[in-house]
C-alpha cells in the first residue's frame, strides 16, 4: 500500500485517509474516490489530497478485519459485518468466555497494523455480549501477513456453555448469626446460579461443626445435589478449620484454600464423590464481584479449576476498586424492533412521608403507583415487572387488574439497590433493553416512555438513556441489555447513578420538562400536587 500526497486529479481510485469538506457534501476517512469526487475537489483547490492506494497483495481494511475475525470465532461465538477496518465477535449464549491467550498475542505481533482485543479471560459473558474486536488499523494489509494471523489466532475465542446445576447449600449457625442473613445469603447465590438455570435444591442449616457439616453434605447428595456450596457462620482461617476438616471426614479433598482475589481470600475448593465442593468466603454474602464468582462461574461452565488456576489469578484479583467499564466501540446492530420491558420501583418505606405509604397517596383520583403503572401500561413494552416491598399486598392491589409482573423483595430496607437486583431478575431474558422507573413520579406518561423508547432505537451508541429537565438529569432510564450484569450487581441505596457517570458515551438524553425531576416523596410536596395521604396504613 502507497500512502502520502496525490494531486487530486489523480486520485480516482484512491482511499482518502481524512475528512474532507466539499461545498454541497463532506467526504469521509476512508471514501473511495471517483472521477466527481476528483474533479470537484480540482474545482474547489483542494489539491494535494491525503490518500491510500492498494497494491497488489493487499487486503482492503473491511475485508481483512472479517477475515481476522472469523479465523478466532470459535465455538458459540458469532462475528458482525465489518465496517471501518473491525468486526466485533459476540457471545451465542450465556457462559464463559476462553480465549487462548498465546494466539491472540501471536497474532498481535505479526503486524502492527493487524490487532486483536478480548474481554479478560474467563469473563462471565451474557447471549449477546461482545467479547472481542479485530481491527484493521491501515486502510489495508498484505495478505501473506494476514495469512499468519489468521492461522495463528485460529479457533481462539469460544464460550464455555453454562451447565445447569443441581446445588446442595450447607449453612452453618452461630449466635450471632441471623436468620434474615442467612436468607438473604440463599437468595443472593440464587441470583448468582440464575445465569446458568442452576438451582438449589436444597438448603441445610446445621450446627458449626465438622461432624454436622459432613453429614449434611452426604444427606444432600442423597437427594441429588451435583454441586455442594458451604457458608460457614465463622470465617474459614486454617487447613483444620470446620469446613475443609468436614469435607475430610465425609471422605473428599480440599484441593485448595485460599486465593490471591480481594475479596474472597478465604476460599475454599474440594471435591466429594467426584462432586465440586466450594466453601464459600463471607463476601459471597454480598452480590459484589469477589473471588467467589471467579471459581464458581469456572465450575458452572465446565471448566476445570485447580490450584494452580488459583494461584494464577492474583494479577488482576485487586477488585476492591474495579467499576464499570464500557465495551468499547460496541455497534451490534440492533433489531429494529427492540423489545423493552419495564421495573416499577414500588417497596420502599416512604420513610419522608412521616409514616404513610406515598405509593397509595391519592392523585386525580387514583393512587400513585398506578400513576406509574398505567403509563408503562400504555408505552406498549414487552413487560413490566412491579417491584413490591413495604406494604406489598396493599400495593399490589392498586394494580391489581393491571398485566403486571410481580416481584416481591423482602430486603427492600436495604436500599433501592437490592429493588433493582430484584426487578432484573425477574424480567424475560428475551428483552433488549428496560426502563427503570419510580413509583412515586405521577406526571412521567406513556408518552414519555414512547420517546425514551424512540431515542434508543433511533441511535445504536445510546446504550443509556435518560430523561431530563432543563439539561438536568432525572428518571426514568432506559438501559441496553449490556449493562443487564451492572444492574444485577447492585448495592446499598446508591442505584445506578455512577454506571451513567462511567459510560458518557452511550448516555443519550430527553428533555422532558419537570416530570424528570418530580416526585412526591413528602407531604408537602404531595399536597402541592393536589394529592391526599392514605389513611390508616404504616
Amino acid at each position: 500500500m502507497k500512502f502520502g500526497d496525490c494531486p487530486s486529479e489523480d486520485a480516482v481510485g484512491c482511499i482518502l485517509a481524512h475528512k474532507t469538506k466539499l461545498s454541497d457534501r463532506t467526504l469521509k476517512k476512508g471514501h473511495v474516490l471517483d472521477l466527481q469526487d476528483c474533479s470537484d475537489l480540482v474545482t474547489q483547490g483542494i489539491t494535494p489530497v491525503v490518500v491510500a492506494r492498494l497494491e497488489e497483495g493487499d487486503v482492503g481494511e473491511d475485508l481483512a478485519a472479517a477475515r481476522l475475525g472469523t479465523a478466532a470465532r470459535g465455538d458459540q461465538v458469532s462475528e458482525d459485518t465489518a465496517f471501518t477496518g473491525r468486526t466485533n465477535l459476540y457471545a451465542d449464549l450465556n457462559g464463559v468466555l476462553i480465549v487462548d491467550e498465546t494466539a491472540v498475542t501471536a497474532a498481535n505481533r505479526i503486524d502492527p497494523a493487524i490487532t486483536f482485543a478480548t474481554l479478560p479471560n474467563f469473563s462471565k459473558v451474557a447471549r449477546d455480549r461482545m467479547v472481542a474486536t479485530a481491527k484493521i488499523i491501515s486502510f489495508a494489509v498484505s495478505d501473506d501477513r494476514l495469512k499468519r494471523a489468521e492461522d495463528a489466532i485460529h479457533g481462539a475465542v469460544s464460550i464455555a456453555r453454562f451447565q445447569p446445576r443441581k446445588v446442595g447449600l450447607v449453612a452453618t449457625e452461630l449466635p450471632h448469626l441471623k436468620p434474615a442473613t442467612m436468607d438473604k445469603t440463599r437468595r443472593i447465590l440464587e441470583d448468582r446460579l440464575r445465569p446458568s438455570e442452576s438451582i438449589v435444591l436444597g438448603e441445610m442449616r446445621v450446627p458449626h461443626s465438622h461432624q454436622a457439616v459432613s453429614d449434611a453434605m452426604r444427606k444432600l447428595l442423597r437427594q441429588g445435589a451435583d454441586f455442594l456450596i458451604l457458608f460457614g457462620a465463622s470465617a474459614v482461617v486454617d487447613r483444620h478449620d470446620v469446613l475443609p476438616a468436614a469435607l475430610d471426614l465425609a471422605g473428599g479433598t480440599v484441593d485448595h484454600l485460599g486465593m490471591p482475589v480481594d475479596p474472597g481470600n478465604l476460599l475454599m475448593l474440594g471435591r466429594l464423590d467426584d462432586i465440586p465442593v466450594l466453601g464459600a468466603p463471607g463476601c459471597a454474602r454480598s452480590p459484589k464481584e469477589n473471588g467467589f464468582d471467579w471459581v464458581l462461574d469456572r465450575l458452572l461452565a465446565g471448566v476445570e479449576v485447580g490450584p494452580k488456576d488459583i494461584t494464577a489469578m492474583g494479577v488482576g484479583g485487586l477488585l476492591m476498586e474495579i467499576g464499570t467499564r464500557p465495551q468499547p466501540r460496541e455497534k451490534k446492530l440492533r433489531d429494529t424492533k427492540p423489545r423493552i420491558g419495564a421495573i416499577i420501583l414500588g417497596a420502599g418505606r416512604s420513610s419522608r412521608m412521616g409514616g404513610p405509604n406515598k405509593l397509595l397517596a391519592q392523585l386525580d383520583g387514583k393512587a400513585l403507583i398506578r400513576h406509574v403503572a398505567e403509563a408503562a401500561q400504555g408505552a406498549d413494552l414487552a413487560q413490566t415487572v412491579l417491584v413490591t416491598g413495604h406494604l406489598a399486598e396493599d400495593v399490589s392491589q392498586a394494580v391489581s387488574d393491571l398485566d403486571l409482573t410481580l416481584a416481591h423483595n423482602p430486603d427492600y430496607t436495604d436500599g433501592m439497590a437490592g429493588s433493582i437486583r430484584t426487578g432484573m431478575n425477574a424480567l424475560s431474558p428475551e428483552l433488549d433493553a428496560v426502563m427503570i422507573l419510580l413509583g412515586d413520579m405521577p406526571r412521567i406518561d406513556a408518552k414519555v416512555l414512547r420517546q425514551l423508547a424512540a431515542a434508543y432505537r433511533e441511535n445504536e451508541s445510546s446504550l443509556i438513556v435518560t430523561a431530563t429537565a432543563d439539561g438536568k438529569r432525572g428518571n426514568p432510564v432506559l438501559w441496553d441489555r449490556r449493562f443487564f450484569g451492572d444492574l444485577k450487581s447492585l448495592s446499598g441505596d446508591i442505584g445506578a447513578r455512577h454506571i451513567i457517570a462511567e459510560n458518557p458515551g452511550f448516555v443519550s438524553e430527553v428533555e422532558i420538562g419537570p416530570a424528570a425531576r418530580l416526585d412526591l416523596d413528602t407531604p408537602q410536596a404531595l399536597k402541592d400536587a393536589g394529592g391526599t395521604l392514605p389513611q390508616g396504613d404504616s
